[in-house]
């Protein structure tokens, strides 16, 4: 009697291990990946061949990052609109800039953790890396309304900025495409490994019995036809796809000249609501919803729903550390701020 339990026992537990390997297997045939736990392979995905990374480049990038001088006001920086501190992103459905002007689109500031692993930049996709996209919002109107020659005076006239920026790109003018390779460097370590990924990388407990229900009703309903790869997102999709899309009347965009639309990385997405690419909602489950209906064509019932919702908590990762860091001083010729 005794061996036939221990033998039940080991039946039991075997079968949970293999529906444990079966769920993490139908994941990455999905298409999901997590992200890297060894350096050498992470760097392989978040460096960018054209622009190196290096020690000097990410620090003199976070520098630029932070320094609101490169806005016309002097009161604006990336980190404004894509805030480390709160999920990389603003928190507010359309961003706002220079003057308190909103995005005339209503386009809402998506989060920069993790961006690395979008295929494209910005919402209709027109950036091909964030190095470029890096350069966008500095010289953007509603954003930080700086001309790039200014940008440029004002970084060539901090001896400190000068210096770091000609070693750390020997014999290349100094530029905003310079800049934008600064920043841009800085961007790609900010990536956020969770749970999931130990999970999607064998280790079993990293995950609830309910959030593995999640991933699964994930997989099954058709999340992971266009939430899939390391980013969980950044591939450009039609959207709407199916049904309309409840809250198109906010804003005008469409998209680009395809009607395609950048899908947003579902990795930290408890942190950064609003939804939608114009801000349309804050509850995560009406965003479930409406993504079910519209690009899947499904009326996805209030249990999907709920264990959808569950499975994305544990897409929450760990933030790098970020120290706040010392800008370097202006000098007398830095140009000044203007509030026009």
């Amino acid at each position: 009697m005794k061996s036939k339990i221990i033998f039940l026992t080991s039946l039991v537990v075997s079968s949970s291990l293999l529906a444990g390997e079966s769920l993490i297997q139908k994941a990455k045939d999905a298409g999901l990946q997590p992200i890297p736990s060894n350096e050498k392979e992470l760097l392989k995905l978040i460096d960018n061949p054209n622009n190196k990374l290096s020690k000097e480049k990410i620090e003199l990038g976070k520098k630029l990052y932070f320094d609101p001088r490169l806005s016309k006001s002097a009161l604006i920086s990336c980190n404004t609109c894509h805030n480390l501190a709160i999920g990389g992103d603003d928190n507010i459905p359309a961003a706002t800039g220079h003057k308190w002007t909103a995005n005339p689109h209503h386009l809402n500031s998506p989060t920069v953790y993790n961006a690395v692993f979008n295929k494209r930049q910005f919402w209709d996709g027109r950036s091909p890396d964030l190095e470029d996209q890096a350069t966008g919002p500095i010289q953007a109107a509603p954003e930080m309304d700086m001309d790039a020659k200014e940008v440029v005076k004002i970084v060539k006239s901090i001896p400190e900025y000068k210096n770091q920026l000609n070693k750390v790109f020997p014999n290349e003018e100094i530029t905003i495409k310079t800049i934008g390779k600064a920043i841009g460097a800085f961007e790609r370590t900010l990536v956020t490994p969770s749970r999931y990924d130990k999970y999607l990388s064998g280790n079993e407990k990293a995950l609830t019995s309910s959030e593995k229900e999640g991933l699964k009703t994930f997989i099954n309903v058709g999340c992971a036809s266009c939430h899939t790869g390391v980013g969980l997102g950044g591939s450009m999709q039609p959207f709407p796809a199916v049904k309309k899309y409840k809250y198109a009347n906010i804003g005008d965009f469409k998209g680009n000249k395809d009607g395609l639309v950048r899908t947003p990385t579902l990795r930290n997405i408890v942190e950064t609501a609003p939804y939608f690419h114009n801000g349309a909602t804050y509850d995560l489950k009406e965003a479930i919803a409406i993504m079910g209906e519209t690009q899947l064509g499904k009326k996805l019932s209030k249990s999907e729903i709920d264990s959808i919702a569950v499975f994305l908590n544990s897409l929450t990762g760990d933030k790098p550390t970020v120290t706040y860091p010392v800008l370097p001083v202006e000098t007398k010729t830095t140009p000044k701020p203007n509030l026009n």
